[in-house]
């Protein structure tokens, strides 16, 4: 990055001081821009006048919680890209957090090399999706809208379906185990036993399949999921 170059901006919001004053001082090392905040509705005001390219987001905060903000980021349609910090660590915690609109989830204590690299991936996320549409058969999504439509009919998703979708979609053809798919969805391998996955494939299933579209999602058994065109 030369100095001509603006800076990528984070805003951490952590309640916790030394914590916040830590991280403040890890990213900008690194060369970040940095704000923090201690609360919800504090970060909610920054992300208006400080517009930073991801949130850091702490869940346990006093005012409003870490995924009180993200339901609200994602009900009004942002895209910022958000990693979650919590010493929660139950796998329905990164399910619910995931759920309520983080791209993200890491347990506290994190090493700071792999925060480092997950701020990276977000953020090459992010730059990815200068692609804003991806189609097959009648099928589009609108990445910049995060919209949804089999030929005229728009589909309504939630977060997690839409992301699954997009990621079969930009891999069609190519069978996906459900290892990758847990971790590119979720950040965590829920393992064998775990039917979360399989649950949001039946959900996706019958929306797009609604009115007897022809079936382009794919089960390959005792591998994963792939798309192909109809």
């Amino acid at each position: 990055m030369t100095s001509s170059e603006p800076r990528t901006r984070i805003l951490i919001a952590e309640d916790d001081r030394a914590a916040r004053e830590a991280l403040v001082r890890a990213l900008a090392l690194e060369g970040y821009a940095v704000e923090s905040v201690q609360n919800g509705e504090d970060a909610l005001a920054a992300i208006e006048s400080f517009a930073p390219d991801l949130l850091l987001l702490d869940v346990m905060m006093p005012v409003m919680d870490g995924l009180a903000v993200c339901r609200r980021l994602r009900s009004e349609a942002s895209r910022l890209p958000i990693l979650i910090l919590t010493a929660r660590t139950e796998t329905t915690d990164r399910v619910v957090g995931l759920d309520a609109g983080a791209d993200d989830y890491l347990a506290k204590p994190y090493d700071l090399n792999e925060l480092l690299a997950r701020i990276r991936a977000l953020l090459r996320r992010a730059g990815d999706q200068s692609q804003e549409t991806l189609a097959l058969g009648s099928l589009s999504l609108d990445l910049a809208g995060r919209l949804a439509k089999q030929g005229d009919r728009s589909i309504d998703l939630t977060k997690t379906e839409f992301d699954l979708l997009e990621l079969l979609v930009r891999n069609v053809g190519i069978v996906l185990d459900r290892t990758t798919i847990h971790e590119r969805i979720w950040g965590y391998d829920f393992g064998p036993d775990s039917k979360n996955l399989a649950v949001y494939i039946g959900y996706l299933r019958r929306k797009l399949e609604e009115n007897d579209e022809p079936r382009i999602l794919h089960t390959v058994r005792g591998v994963g999921y792939v798309v192909r065109a109809p």
